[in-house]
């Protein structure tokens, strides 16, 4: 954050965390909502929220590879936020179950090829201090915050049709913050996983165990970031004490970002990684069953702390130490293809059984992803401190 030829550009890089999450912080609370607004059903709100997931599967994959061969990560991430602007704002057009559908793809399929690539120019940029990289990623954090207070409160004054205004502003904003950030390529390290190739190191102990959890992960956070907004809503929460719940969730993972660094430090990866499932059966646990107690929903909340913020931190760190410089693309777009399949799974499970079988059930499935998660991470990961 100081002046010097290889200072670190703080700030450029957490303006793009910072808009890059808020964009998260408007869909992951209100889209379903959105489309509830639209008159869709929860099967058909499942299958909308589950498109860009499935997107998520491919699209970082191909961005992966062409960023590791061109090398040329940072015009894939302006190109990609410029496209996801471009597509989305094909919802002022449409509001048919087909036109969303595309609409969805579409806009998912760049949107999922800016983080993996921007991932590795900011740890390119880090360069031995790896373990900062939770100080830049937490102006995400504060982004997503911003939002989710900011659009409750917007939505209890204003009707839901202002909502595609509010992410076409944001998108503008990752554009325009892409255009700020500088370049930097990954450079091996002495130590650094990535003889032998990409598949090479996939079959290393514990690698593919570690991505199939990822996978598990998100899928226990399907009811979550599909129907939680609608499931609150239907207890009698305001919009705009949803959108507070939403971010005390975020400020609990930023404060867990200020000290992932020593934590890193003290405890291995497989360690933070098992601690970060547990935490998460119990936590939809609780929320399936006493979200309408304000003092356990509060404490539920809290917990995004280890389910988002250290399980993100500490899987970003496992995939940057066993990867090397010219393989960080894959490693990374594997590990969001990964949470999209789950992400996916989890949004279609809760689409078709958040009606036929509740909230409760609907979550205790995701705690049971989440508990068979840790298993997998005690038995097939190696202990490694990042």
């Amino acid at each position: 954050m100081t002046g010097g030829a290889n200072a670190l550009p703080y700030w450029r890089l957490s303006s793009f965390y910072l808009f890059y999450f808020s964009l998260l912080g408007a869909t992951a609370p209100f889209l379903g909502l959105y489309f509830a607004h639209l008159g869709f059903s929860s099967a058909r709100i499942g299958e909308l929220l589950a498109i860009p997931m499935l997107m998520r599967c491919v699209a970082p994959n191909l961005w992966g590879w062409l960023g590791d061969r061109s090398g040329r990560r940072l015009e894939i991430v302006r190109l990609g936020a410029f496209c996801t602007l471009l597509t989305f704002s094909l919802i002022f057009v449409s509001h048919s179950y087909a036109s969303l559908a595309l609409i969805m793809a579409l806009h998912a399929f760049f949107w999922h090829a800016v983080l993996p690539q921007f991932e590795v120019i900011t740890l390119a940029h880090l360069r031995d201090q790896a373990a900062r990289y939770s100080q830049v990623r937490l102006w995400g954090s504060i982004g997503f915050i911003l939002t989710v207070i900011g659009l409750g409160k917007l939505f209890e004054l204003f009707s839901l049709d202002s909502y595609p205004w509010a992410l076409v502003l944001i998108m503008g904003g990752i554009v325009l913050s892409s255009f700020w950030v500088p370049n930097a390529a990954p450079q091996s390290r002495a130590g650094q996983g990535g003889e032998g190739g990409f598949l090479a190191q996939l079959r290393q102990p514990g690698v593919l165990a570690f991505y199939g959890c990822v996978g598990l992960m998100q899928l226990s956070h399907g009811p979550y970031y599909s129907f939680q907004t609608i499931y609150l809503e239907s207890l009698g929460y305001s919009r705009s004490l949803i959108g507070q719940l939403w971010a005390l969730g975020v400020v609990a993972e930023v404060l867990l970002f200020l000290v992932m660094a020593s934590i890193l430090a003290r405890f291995p990866v497989r360690t933070v990684l098992l601690a970060s499932f547990l935490v998460a059966a119990l936590r939809w646990l609780l929320l399936g069953s006493f979200a309408d107690q304000l003092p356990v929903l509060l404490f539920a909340q809290v917990l995004h702390a280890f389910t988002f913020g250290s399980f993100h931190a500490a899987a970003i760190h496992f995939v940057q130490r066993r990867f090397g410089a010219g393989q960080q693309g894959q490693g990374q777009a594997l590990y969001a293809a990964l949470a999209g399949i789950g992400g996916a799974l989890g949004a279609l499970y809760s689409g078709y059984t958040w009606s036929s079988l509740g909230p409760l059930w609907t979550y205790v499935i995701a705690s049971l992803a989440a508990t068979a998660a840790a298993v997998i991470i005690a038995i097939r990961l190696q202990e490694e401190r990042a």
